[in-house]
């Protein structure tokens, strides 16, 4: 086989492992091949097994009865892994490179447990998922998240001051070593980021901040339809933008930080409850003072989002994390605020929602940025 035909062949599986089901004119476009390449590529696959066809009914032909054709990888191409690798849990999706979630597993975790601890939780969660839904496929990827800011460089470090127990560790070595494939990591929120514009609240957008907000409060950005981390890979970390330089001091040293302000021990100091979570059933449940702390949280949000808004016009802002799960408790006064802090330039089309993927979020970015890394099984 050529060099050209075997290239060929890699950008279209990789093409379809990134995107999903395609039609054979939106493969072309997305792998920059000429059609009849294409054409002539995915007879080929076809033929060993490897691509397979779907009808795709929700897009009628041109004749109006006969379903279009999508193209799409056969189980036998490999799966991937998404983790989640939480403060108090450990989430693990396997699906294939159809885009198809086979299965998922979460586990609660000790405060403050060891690499090798969340290691070996991730493994056994993987291993019944695989010999559940997919016995005897190839891990072609795996994608890991973390809660805190995840160094692009020197193999993906995390803050210490979130995990502890990876303190030194290089996580994508650690993570190839346990599963034997290639391996990708990033924060959590930048992988809310990824999910919610591949199969969420953020799909068609080509420009979006996605915002967790829970305990702590970050951010995960898409411009020009690419996941921006920045050249540190920490860009979007919005709860620590200093809203007040006199303010309470900030686990990160500054002062009047947006988590101070607005993250989850000041909803927990305002409403009187012991966890976020209380305060979100207690808030939904008709509780003023509860209520009140959320929207307080939403009226801050707002002015930090203004800046963002008014530096990186996106298109939309989805708001995902556990009290998100409020909806326009949180939503109401943040939009009320970002109106009154974004230029009315920025503001034009610029749409505030809700995520549509809940605490499944981050698990599925992770499985997204094992997709975009997969090196799909060849015959």
């Amino acid at each position: 086989m050529s060099t050209a035909r075997r290239d060929g062949r890699a950008r279209v599986l990789g093409t379809l492992s990134r995107w999903g089901p395609l039609s054979q004119a939106e493969l072309a476009r997305r792998a920059a091949l000429a059609p009849s390449t294409v054409s002539g590529l995915v007879a080929d696959l076809a033929d060993a097994g490897v691509l397979v066809e779907l009808a795709d009914r929700s897009a009628p032909g041109a004749r109006g009865g006969r379903p279009a054709t999508l193209l799409t990888l056969h189980r036998s191409a490999g799966v991937v892994l998404g983790i989640d690798l939480g403060k108090a849990h450990v989430r693990v999706a396997l699906a294939d490179l159809a885009h198809r979630v086979i299965g998922e597993r979460s586990v609660p975790l000790e405060a403050d447990a060891p690499a090798d601890h969340h290691l070996e939780l991730a493994r056994g969660l993987a291993t019944d998922l695989l010999a559940e839904g997919a016995p005897g496929a190839d891990v072609v990827g795996v994608g890991c998240g973390f809660p805190g800011p995840v160094r692009a460089t020197g193999g993906g470090g995390v803050d210490p001051t979130i995990l502890p127990g990876w303190r030194d560790v290089r996580p994508v070595e650690r993570l190839e070593a346990v599963f034997g494939t290639a391996a990708a990591v990033g924060n959590d929120a930048n992988l809310g980021a990824l999910s919610e514009s591949t199969w969420g609240a953020g799909r068609g957008c080509s420009e979006l901040a996605y915002v967790k907000v829970a305990t702590g409060i970050g951010a995960g950005l898409v411009l020009r339809g690419e996941p921006f981390g920045g050249y540190a890979g920490t860009a979007g970390e919005i709860g620590h933008v200093s809203l007040d330089p006199g303010g309470r001091r900030c686990r990160c040293g500054s002062r009047g930080c947006l988590e101070v302000l607005a993250g989850g021990q000041a909803l927990l100091a305002r409403s009187g409850r012991a966890s976020v979570r209380e305060v979100v059933h207690a808030a939904l449940a008709g509780d003023e003072a509860s209520a009140a702390a959320i929207g307080r949280t939403g009226s801050w949000l707002g002015v930090a989002l203004g800046g963002l808004a008014n530096l990186l016009n996106p298109q939309r802002l989805v708001i995902g994390g556990e009290v998100a799960a409020t909806g326009e408790l949180l939503l109401g006064p943040l939009r009320a605020a970002l109106a009154g802090s974004v230029l009315g330039s920025a503001a034009a089309g610029l749409d505030v929602v809700a995520g549509e993927l809940g605490e499944r979020a981050e698990v599925m970015g992770a499985v997204a940025l094992a997709l975009r890394l997969a090196r799909p099984v060849l015959p």
